[in-house]
């Protein structure tokens, strides 16, 4: 199938992990009255983005949140691109973690986020998510009807290496649940978006938090989608929302023939 429709839902994120769960029904029931094929959760969607929580709310894969987000994938019969939430492995390792469940509920991909967000911004944002998280280690494209797709994790995202492996192994969508900062984000969003896009001339999805000023980490929201050409086809403000794009995965070799970047790509420079 050529044509997907993609539904970002761009949430708030409750304290209580139970409430972010629940709160996804309708949302879903809204995006598939709007013909959505895959819907996609942001970052940490259930758990509030700082790293003492992480441990606290971590689940191992099959846990409660994951047979939850399954359930939903087969009740309402689409792809979840389940955003992130932290799991503890059985060595009691805490990963950053993204699912991805096919209209069957079945898990189709599991992504670790390998770059761990460590920053210290002169006069903005600072943040250490090595203080409990631990980095995954390889790339993840999956097989949907629709054909390939990759998927990474916010702060992945700025490697370009990473998502130029992702396109070399097949994906023309990649998908990123994401949490830029109100210091990144205006500086940074748009464009990586964008430039990702470009280089590798992809469709690319970044799917963010609602802004929540009483929380301590302020997302910035603005929940985007990119063509391969790099035109943004949508993008949200800072509240909660949905937001649905409608693609033609036709576009993605037809910008290759017109422009191509991947077979003029000097290798072994």
């Amino acid at each position: 199938m050529s044509t997907m429709t993609i539904a970002q839902l761009q949430t708030h994120v409750y304290t209580q992990k139970g409430k972010n769960i629940s709160a996804l029904r309708p949302l879903l029931t809204e995006a598939c009255g709007k013909n959505a094929d895959v819907i996609c959760l942001p970052e940490m969607f259930s758990c509030p983005y700082e790293t003492p929580n992480f441990p606290i709310y971590a689940e191992k894969e099959g846990d409660a949140s994951w047979h939850a987000l399954s359930s939903l994938a087969r009740e309402f019969h689409i792809y979840l691109s389940a955003g992130s939430i932290p799991e503890i492995s059985d060595d009691g390792s805490i990963y950053n973690t993204a699912y991805v469940f096919d209209r069957e509920g079945r898990q189709i991909a599991k992504h670790r986020k390998i770059h761990l967000f460590d920053i210290d911004v002169k006069g903005g944002q600072c943040f250490k998510e090595s203080d409990t998280l631990t980095a995954g280690n390889s790339a993840t494209v999956f097989e949907t009807e629709f054909g390939k797709m990759g998927l990474c994790i916010c702060y992945d995202f700025r490697f370009p290496e990473l998502a130029r492996r992702m396109v070399l192994e097949g994906a023309n969508v990649i998908f990123v649940p994401a949490a830029f900062n109100m210091t990144t984000g205006p500086a940074h969003w748009e464009v990586l978006f964008r430039s990702r896009a470009i280089d590798n001339q992809v469709f690319t999805f970044g799917t963010a938090p609602a802004r929540d000023m009483n929380a301590s980490y302020h997302s910035w929201g603005h929940s985007i989608a990119v063509s391969p050409w790099g035109t943004v086809l949508n993008q949200m403000e800072a509240e909660a929302g949905i937001q649905i794009t409608s693609i033609n995965l036709d576009d993605v070799a037809a910008i290759r023939d017109q422009l191509p970047l991947l077979k003029h790509r000097m290798e072994h420079l």
